[in-house]
């Protein structure tokens, strides 16, 4: 029966049916079909979408998406880049590893990959080939540093799988910082190995890298506000994306005058249709995993993977297979609602950490962001790039992939990585 509710959401879904009304049917059939087949079985389906977003944690979801349109908007990431390219442009492959760090620090502002990518993409691209940097490089550059934002916190992965599994924000926020930093120093050696072969450009003087230091001090104190107050514990992670919000206002209207009044209505109108498109997905996965529910699937799966198999790395080699596949046809925000339901009992089940596995979910999710033939972070890059073509896109990925899976295998033989951090900040 499970078999056969998953082989209609596939259907729904390879059809061409947004993913949160595949979903949402595939959840409404199962509801009607297992409680009576009545009209009275079909009042469960507005209570549970009012239990699916009645969670105050999700308050955080909206305001970290609007701080990170305000920010896009408002031309941060720019002279976010202009720093590091001040700074470091006289090192091997130096604008490489300019256009990564300034997606780590972007990241690290707006915790979306999409923004990061459009917004350092769109400086960083022409100014890399126009000194000579080959395009799929420079394509893979930008695509992976785009999802560092997702890792480093903070991140509305992170708070979805919060919302699902209870598990708290804060730490979860704190597992990403070491294996962030980590995949971001893995991004620069491929640059630095990648591009060695270039020229390299005559160093800033000091007084221009100073300049560019004072201009971009405002956008680089967002994260140390934003971070730096959740982990203080000064304000709670909903409560640090609103003062991230208005922080982010202040600075680009009246410090950098980048943003104006008539800005206001396409952020506004951005950030909700966002918004609803996660809370859509969210409440249509959660009538799917009712049914789910219902017919015990969660507790049938975690019985018969350990009836197989007494080793919880086969598991984990199992599930990685599985959000490898899935990645390639959906987006991260899917894959979290449609699978950590029925995955979490089982990963804790084996005897594996629940805030370690977040940081495992992230880096897949960084992977799905890059992966054919759907990776939504190749689409960006073809939109902003439009010379671009497909191929080299996914060529220029390839090696930064790579790194991500390494980083997966090194997490497995020291996951003190992830929960270190965790555990010691309180």
């Amino acid at each position: 029966m499970v078999a056969g509710f998953t082989i209609l959401l596939f259907t729904l879904l390879l059809i061409g049916l947004p993913v949160a009304f595949s979903l949402g049917m595939g959840g409404v059939a199962g509801i009607f079909a297992f409680m009576g087949g009545t009209s009275e079985a079909l009042t469960q389906v507005p209570l549970i979408g009012y239990q699916s977003i009645d969670d105050f944690v999700l308050t955080a979801v909206p305001l970290y998406i609007l701080m990170s349109q305000i920010l896009l908007e408002g031309k941060v990431g720019s002279n976010l880049f202009e720093l590091a390219n001040k700074w470091l442009r006289h090192l091997p492959g130096g604008l490489g590893i300019a256009t990564i760090i300034a997606c780590a620090i972007f990241a690290a502002i707006t915790g979306s990959s999409v923004a990061c990518a459009v917004t350092i993409g769109a400086i960083a691209i022409p100014e890399m080939l126009k000194r000579g940097y080959d395009r799929p490089i420079v394509l893979g550059s930008v695509a992976a540093g785009g999802t560092l934002g997702i890792l480093i916190p903070p991140s509305i992965p992170m708070i979805l799988y919060s919302a699902i599994t209870d598990e708290s924000v804060g730490k979860l926020f704190m597992s990403g910082v070491v294996p962030g930093a980590l995949l971001t120093i893995m991004f620069i050696i491929i640059m630095v190995v990648r591009c060695s072969h270039l020229e390299r450009e005559a160093a800033a003087p000091m007084s221009e890298r100073m300049a560019e230091l004072r201009k971009a001090f405002w956008g680089l104190l967002l994260p140390v506000l934003v971070v730096g107050g959740i982990y203080t514990g000064i304000f709670t992670p909903t409560e640090a994306a609103s003062i991230g919000t208005i922080y982010s206002l202040i600075i680009t209207m009246l410090v950098y005058r980048t943003l104006k009044l008539s800005n206001l209505p396409k952020i506004l109108m951005d950030t909700i249709k966002t918004t609803c498109m996660i809370f859509a997905i969210m409440i249509g996965a959660n009538l799917f995993g009712f049914v789910l529910t219902v017919l015990n699937a969660p507790q049938a799966l975690t019985e018969a993977v350990i009836g197989m198999t007494n080793s919880k790395w086969v598991v984990f080699l199992v599930i990685n297979v599985l959000l490898l596949f899935l990645g390639t046809i959906l987006e991260s925000v899917s894959i979290i609602f449609i699978t950590l339901p029925i995955l979490f009992p089982l990963i804790t089940s084996v005897g594996f950490d629940p805030i370690w596995f977040n940081v495992v979910m992230a880096l897949n999710l960084e992977m799905a962001l890059i992966t054919p033939p759907v990776g939504m972070n190749l689409f960006v890059l073809q939109g902003i790039s439009p010379d671009s073509k497909m191929t080299d896109i996914v060529k220029g990925v390839m090696p930064f992939a790579g790194a991500i899976a390494v980083e997966i295998f090194i997490l497995c033989l020291f996951p003190e990585l992830a929960t270190w951090l965790p555990s010691v900040v309180k």
